[in-house]
């Protein structure tokens, strides 16, 4: 059999054997639609994670999947504190046995995609981001944590210090990072010294009908933690008593967003999915403060036809496209959001819903499998190919002639 025809018999071949590698399992999240989407590509594909604790009725695509969890799963009621055993997660990703699989595929935003493999299988990690709260936004989590200082936070701090060298050398045993946004390239850049193929996350567009009739509110869904700064759209709101913003979401924010709220605005705590999509197919603008990765609601809310007010930062630069979907505003503060508002107001009526709605298609599921598949099967055909390539010998042209 010639290489071309090997190559071709691999890239066809159906019983290829894959492992999934996700960080855990604690509920259905961005994460884990990724996790669905690779299923939906290699459903022969068994899946190996350091927790599961997800309801089968939540996750009907983990439904007769072989999942095998880690020592860690097995200690008691583990799932009120399985976060406290992150200086554990390094060595447990390590032990699984991964030797009978071809393809490695980790789906990681902590420690995946430091499983161990060989030379001979092919690791390609899909990268969330490197881990946050040990690299750039450590004194972020200290601070929201409690932990700023303290003998807590001393031990906290050289847990991360350890962490950090780990999550450095296991970055080498990825043969190829694909990024969920260039923005996350740029940290994969920074953080390991790697390059990145970015692929955006999967969004469900069929979830989303259009509507083109929008109503007089803004609307902001999200859960109430500090980082999302639904904080800052409730206060910007104070200012404008004339406007009014719907907001879905709960969190250990909640009573603090609740008692900053004015007349004008409903804080309706956590709904189910459907009443959260209607609200954001009628309202006249989703407004999103966060600095996010990539940001899966800006894109559901373009999917409605509607119109995106957004922090300029991080992966929203990406999907949001200026005066085109929505607007961009430059600082995560009241100020410039209101500027932001007051622009979309003159604007408002230049923004087409139908045009909005095919921006946000780019972004599809059948999208997002295309681009892995594609990805993938590319560097399993290199490694076809590299079996079959005699290694180069360095200065074999200055090898003398034997004697006969």
């Amino acid at each position: 059999m010639n290489n071309k025809r090997r190559i071709d018999k691999i890239r066809r071949d159906s019983d290829l054997k894959v492992a999934i590698i996700h960080d855990w399992l604690p509920l259905v999240g961005g994460a884990e639609r990724v996790l669905e989407q690779l299923l939906e590509i290699y459903p022969q594909a068994d899946i190996y994670t350091l927790f599961d604790f997800v309801s089968r009725k939540d996750a009907p695509f983990l439904e007769n999947k072989k999942v095998t969890t880690s020592f860690l799963q097995k200690f008691p009621k583990v799932k009120k504190y399985y976060r406290n055993l992150l200086p554990f997660f390094p060595y447990a990703i390590e032990q699984f046995d991964l030797r009978q699989y071809e393809l490695i595929l980790s789906s990681s935003s902590a420690v995946a995609k430091g499983v161990i493999s060989s030379p001979d299988q092919t690791h390609v990690c899909y990268c969330h981001s490197p881990m946050r709260y040990a690299w750039d936004l450590q004194a972020h989590y200290l601070k929201h944590t409690g932990l700023s200082s303290g003998v807590r936070s001393t031990f906290i701090r050289y847990v991360l210090y350890k962490l950090r060298i780990w999550d450095v050398v296991s970055s080498n045993r990825v043969d190829s990072f694909i990024a969920n946004s260039s923005y996350i390239a740029e940290r994969i850049r920074k953080t390991y010294r790697r390059e990145s193929t970015v692929i955006n996350p999967p969004v469900n567009i069929s979830r989303f009908q259009l509507e083109s009739n929008k109503e007089e509110y803004y609307f902001a869904a999200s859960r109430q933690v500090p980082y999302k700064r639904i904080d800052l759209i409730v206060e910007a709101f104070k200012q404008m008593p004339d406007k009014k913003l719907i907001v879905i979401g709960d969190g250990p924010e909640h009573k603090k967003i609740k008692a900053l709220a004015g007349p004008n605005v409903e804080i309706l705590g956590y709904q189910p999915d459907a009443v959260m999509v209607d609200y954001m197919r009628r309202a006249k603008a989703f407004i999103f403060a966060a600095q996010e990765d990539f940001g899966i609601l800006p894109v559901e809310a373009q999917a409605c036809g509607t119109p995106v007010i957004a922090y300029g930062r991080g992966g929203a630069r990406e999907t949001v496209l200026d005066k085109r979907t929505g607007l961009l505003f430059d600082e995560q503060t009241v100020p410039s959001l209101l500027g932001a508002i007051e622009r979309f107001e003159r604007l408002q009526d230049k923004f087409n819903s139908a045009d909005i709605r095919r921006h946000a298609s780019t972004f599809s599921n059948e999208r997002f499998r295309k681009d892995i598949k594609h990805f993938i099967d590319q560097k399993l055909n290199e490694r076809e190919r590299n079996k079959f390539r005699p290694p180069a010998l360095d200065g074999a042209e200055n090898i003398p002639n034997l004697p006969r």
